[in-house]
């Protein structure tokens, strides 16, 4: 897959350019591109500290973000790499909890990119090439790695023994790709989700997971059993309760009472405890009780439920941003605002359903706003109803709603996220 950065620093800038014109041959299957890849850098992904790979249709990166901060709050140094970014392509590889810096991000990539200039590697492929070799230069004490897309056949996949490996929640997404027609899979599409979500799965490294339906549950369960992997799932193994008061775990270790996650919305105490059981489904290192309490105050995850503070965009007006756009975060949404009203300003790319955000949202909504995506193909107002509006921006957008005090959802889009955290000067750190 191709992806968009631009960077305020000419030498980043120079790098990012030539990783805009990379393509993959359509159809291309397989790791082998980025296995010679790494072959050529020293095979670093073969000598990063203690790794937690995680895969998942919504909330991996939040996930990600609740280890780190728990392996954080315990006092280790984390290399950590998600996607995509938001506004700067430096957000996709933390070093030792510091964002690359731009002087060594134009190095690295210059350096990966030129190893790999005959093998018509992709644009994440190149990023994950870069991001481990730097994982492997820097010491740290463990890493968390979030799978791009799907997991059988995903860059990261060429992790040979994570500490754990980890499942989030499953849903129908990048139908393209992860449904695209193959031998030998399966038909029933959320089966086929978790089929290629399960290819994650590593000999002897504890595959953590929620539950799921049926059909997905024999999938997660047969790749389990043919990777040799201990097969760790909600309900069985671990389980959660969530009052008013706290976040309630339970596994064979023993109990844990912790308090409720800081990051909004109905979702994040599963996102929180899928963290804490691939914690404790492992043994390369040990985090308390008292830090994982502590990672889940201090977790942070920019463009998923986030309320935007006072700026130069929002003003002092009520604004949430979410970078959902499939039916599993519409749902997220909807119960988060139910029995609100809001005005909703959203931004699609074409390939996405625009049902998938509104109809979850219908009984809250009480005009709808559509901008387009920057730089991307996306849909016009006539795809949302009769009554959507059109808008030529976010600034704009905003300025047309009426001052009645209900509040703003900007979604639909991360690339529509990453501008607004921008504009309102909330860069990720």
């Amino acid at each position: 897959m191709r992806d968009f950065a631009r960077s305020d620093n000419s030498a980043v800038q120079a790098q990012l350019d030539r990783l805009a014109a990379l393509s993959v041959p359509d159809g291309r299957l397989g790791l082998e591109t980025i296995r010679a890849l790494l072959e050529r850098l020293g095979n670093p992904h073969q000598k990063l500290p203690p790794v937690f790979h995680v895969a998942g249709t919504n909330g991996k990166g939040s996930t990600c973000a609740f280890l780190r901060a728990m392996l954080e709050a315990e006092g280790y140094k984390v290399h950590v790499t998600t996607s995509p970014h938001l506004v700067r392509y430096n957000e996709r590889i933390r070093v030792a909890g510091e964002l690359i810096s731009d002087e060594r991000l134009a190095e690295l990539l210059a350096d990966v990119l030129d190893a790999g200039e005959d093998l018509n590697s992709s644009f994440f492929e190149v990023t994950i090439a870069a991001a481990f070799t730097e994982f492997a230069r820097v010491p740290a004490d463990a890493c968390v790695v979030e799978v791009g897309l799907g997991g059988r056949f995903d860059a990261t996949n060429v992790l040979e023994k994570p500490a754990a490996c980890g499942i989030s929640a499953l849903g129908i997404d990048h139908e393209r790709f992860l449904l695209a027609p193959e031998d030998g899979v399966p038909e029933v599409p959320l089966a086929r989700i978790a089929f290629e979500k399960a290819g994650i799965a590593k000999p002897g490294s504890s595959l953590v997971t929620l539950s799921y339906p049926e059909a997905a549950i024999l999938e997660v369960e047969a790749a389990a059993m043919r990777n040799g992997a201990p097969l760790a799932m909600r309900g069985r193994e671990w389980s959660i309760s969530v009052s008013e008061t706290g976040l309630h775990y339970a596994d064979r270790h023993g109990e844990l009472v912790l308090p409720l996650p800081l990051l909004p919305g109905p979702h994040q105490p599963e996102n929180a405890a899928l963290a804490i059981a691939m914690l404790r489904h492992q043994d390369h290192v040990s985090v308390s009780r008292d830090a994982m309490a502590e990672g889940l105050r201090a977790a942070r995850w920019p463009a998923r439920l986030q309320r935007l503070a006072p700026g130069p965009l929002t003003g002092d007006r009520e604004v949430w941003l979410d970078g959902g756009h499939n039916p599993s975060a519409g749902a997220i949404l909807g119960k988060h605002f139910a029995g609100q009203r809001l005005h909703l300003v959203i931004g699609m790319l074409d390939a996405k359903d625009p049902r998938a955000i509104i109809e979850p949202l219908a009984d809250a909504i009480a005009s709808i706003t559509v901008v387009p995506v920057p730089g991307h193909d996306w849909h016009e107002a006539a795809a949302f109803g009769p009554t959507a509006k059109q808008a030529e921006n976010v600034p704009s957008a905003l300025a047309a709603l009426p001052e009645d005090g209900l509040p703003v959802l900007v979604s639909g889009s991360l690339y529509l996220a990453g501008e607004v955290l921008r504009l309102n000067d909330e860069l990720p750190d």
